[in-house]
């Protein structure tokens, strides 16, 4: 039986395992693997043992890099397997324990510091970007040239925007270049003024500017398909961009733009929807998606704080990377947390794949803290970090007694009127995780327990004395997927 949570049993057996063909021409390799900058940053380190860490569409040339790599260093390299979660974030917990001194990530990459100190270079790819045809792109779609804009890019293509700023500045004085927030050299120092980091880059903005003055004009599109709802780094940025400053991409290859306002409209749309959905919530399931990235631990702290602050229950479930299969066995659950990288947490999944929604922290925090802006003024923050104290967006939980837990809230989904969070009453008797049963038990209150008895079926009932005796007969034969007494369909 095929079905959105499962497949062909067949499927398994008749799947064939191979290595990938080498993708780039040799010619080309060390132009796009940056091989000498690698190579310096190995011998600079003086590494013995250096990982390299590939997503899925490269790895067809990984083993021939990592044979150069060994060849030219004389150190050990080896290639790290398939990670845990996403292959955006480095894998710090896999180089360790290989023994890696440092790794080299390549391919896109979300930025984020990792967990645990580890020399990592970046090699992010360089994708050919067609300069004269963008420029008449950016000219097109910026008619005035003393609106601010900001030039931005898909990873890949962030090694051309220089060139690209090169050819509108002398007619728009106002343009500013963002860069990959790579992590600085060791010993190096930072510049002065420091730049603005945001969205996995940098901005290096002017005293007294700031970044939401700026227009946006966005170089990179997936080669497979033009539909950018599927790339998660241009929807980190029209979610977290000015929503009334303009926003347009262009294809590095064809100079091909796009006004993507609807589209950040769109998405803005689903993220409130979510957050209504994580409001109506009673239980939450807390996915920890990444085990790599800094400050996980801490943000999975706030979050169950934040559950606990809105009267709701949560879970917390390590499932590694989440499928609609596993996430299926948790019925109880009505909204899925996934804390993860920013890439990661607007990943895209397949639509209606999923039994139940699956939420970035950042709805989560807009839906359970009565102290956050509305929609509209809040900003929407794409990486956990910024949730927590210390950060500028950070915005702590209103006292037990204030007044923002009493206003009144519509659910905008169902219509009905949402009761004040529990532990805000639970001074007053029947009010908290306890429940007074008419016995005078006091017994604790379980939502899963409560789903379980909403049921029609609650598993194997032994009715004891209520059934005849029968003798023993033989059983199915097989596994629970394929029977021997069932027809294959």
């Amino acid at each position: 039986m095929e079905s959105t949570f499962s497949s062909p049993a067949e499927a398994a057996l008749q799947r064939e395992a191979g290595a990938a063909g080498l993708l780039t021409p040799l010619a080309d390799l060390d132009r796009v693997y940056e091989l000498e900058r690698v190579v310096k940053f190995i011998r600079d380190l003086k590494c013995q043992r250096v990982a390299l860490q590939f997503p899925d569409q490269l790895l067809g040339d990984a083993g021939v890099v990592a044979a150069r790599l060994e060849e030219i260093t004389e150190s050990k390299v080896f290639i790290l397997g398939d990670t845990a979660y996403g292959s955006c974030c480095v894998d710090v917990l896999g180089a360790e324990q290989a023994g890696a001194q440092a790794l080299v990530h390549f391919g896109p990459a979300c930025l984020s510091p990792p967990a645990r100190p580890l020399p990592v270079a970046f090699v992010l790819g360089q994708r050919s970007v067609a300069l004269e045809l963008c420029a008449k792109a950016f000219e097109a779609q910026n008619p005035d040239p003393t609106v601010p804009v900001v030039l931005l890019s898909e990873p890949a293509c962030a090694h051309a925007l220089e060139a690209l700023a090169t050819l509108l500045r002398p007619r728009y004085l106002d343009l500013l270049v963002s860069s990959p927030a790579l992590p600085l050299p060791a010993g190096s120092l930072s510049p002065e003024p420091e730049p603005l980091e945001r969205f996995g880059r940098r901005f290096p903005l002017a005293p007294g500017r700031c970044l939401e003055e700026y227009g946006a004009f966005y170089v990179g599109a997936s080669k497979a398909s033009p539909d950018s709802d599927l790339d998660p780094d241009l929807n980190r940025l029209l979610l977290g961009w000015a929503p009334g400053k303009p926003f347009s991409s262009c294809c590095p290859d064809t100079g091909q733009t796009q006004d993507e306002g609807a589209r950040a409209g769109r998405l803005r749309a689903h993220r409130r929807y979510l957050i209504e959905r994580a409001r109506d919530a009673q239980v939450v399931g807390l996915l920890a998606g990444t085990l790599g990235v800094a400050q996980h631990r801490e943000a999975l702290a706030h979050l169950r704080n934040l559950a606990q602050a809105a009267g709701k229950r949560s879970y917390v479930l390590a499932v590694g990377r989440p499928t609609p299969p596993k996430l299926a066995n948790f019925p109880e659950v009505d909204v899925f947390v996934l804390l993860a990288c920013p890439l990661g947490a607007l990943a895209p999944w397949p639509s209606g794949s999923f039994f139940r929604p699956v939420l970035a922290p950042c709805e989560l925090e807009a839906a359970c803290n009565p102290a956050w802006p509305p929609p509209g003024l809040a900003p929407h923050l794409t990486h956990y970090a910024d949730l927590l104290p210390g950060s500028p967006f950070h915005v702590p939980l209103p006292p037990p007694e204030s007044e923002l837990w009493d206003t009144p809230d519509v659910s905008l989904i169902t219509g009905e009127l949402r009761c004040p969070p529990a532990w805000k009453l639970s001074h007053e008797p029947g009010c908290s995780a306890l429940t007074l049963r008419p016995q005078l038990e006091l017994a604790e209150s379980s939502p899963a327990a409560s789903f379980l008895s909403s049921r029609t079926w609650q598993g194997l009932q032994p009715h004891l004395g209520q059934t005849p005796v029968k003798g023993a007969v033989s059983g199915r034969r097989g596994i629970a997927i394929a029977y021997e007494d069932e027809g294959s369909s």
